[in-house]
């Protein structure tokens, strides 16, 4: 699972998981989304039907707070569910694996900012992901595309949002 997804270009790497779409999930992450989504279309989509319903048997609609909150809801659990579905279309299932010695999606690596003393975890994959105590990073951001497939005490260097180039240290990688 944790292959080396890029070649060095210079300070920089380049990656697959830029030009791909894919969501990489753990089974248990694929799981839950999927629930939710089943939920949301049955169940959801049921009760907010019965809310407008009831709002609307309250008479004029133009000043019916129950109404437009109502629709506001179902807006938004519309949303949710264009987005489920998406992810859950476009997931892959990555294994759990018991050691890692190379950043891929699903691993979590610590890394030193060049320059700084603290030591800040990641864990590389989709917010979908997210661990208490752990940010999560895309592997298609600037900073998990520079670290696909690096190892343990190498440095990793790639241009910011901003346009600084900056430099990180892999100071260890865990598996997910």
């Amino acid at each position: 699972m944790c292959a080396n997804a890029g070649e060095a270009q210079g300070p920089f790497r380049l990656s697959l998981y830029v030009v791909s779409d894919i969501h990489n999930l753990s089974q248990e992450a694929f799981d839950r989304l999927d629930a939710e989504h089943g939920d949301l279309t049955t169940r959801g989509r049921i009760e907010i039907a019965k809310k407008i319903e009831t709002a609307r048997e309250l008479g004029d609609l133009s000043e019916n707070g129950d109404y437009h909150a109502a629709k506001e809801e179902q807006g938004k659990m519309e949303g949710r569910i264009v987005h489920l579905a998406h992810i859950l279309k476009n997931s892959a299932i990555v294994e759990d694996v018991a050691s890692t010695d190379e950043v891929a999606p699903g691993c979590v690596v610590s890394v030193r900012f060049d320059g700084d003393d603290d030591v800040e975890k990641y864990l590389i994959g989709s917010i979908e992901e997210r661990q208490g105590g752990v940010t999560v990073m895309s592997p298609g951001s600037p900073m998990g595309i520079a670290l696909m497939g690096s190892k343990k005490g190498q440095a990793v260097s790639y241009k910011a949002p901003t346009g600084d180039t900056l430099t990180v240290h892999v100071v260890a990688i865990e598996a997910g």
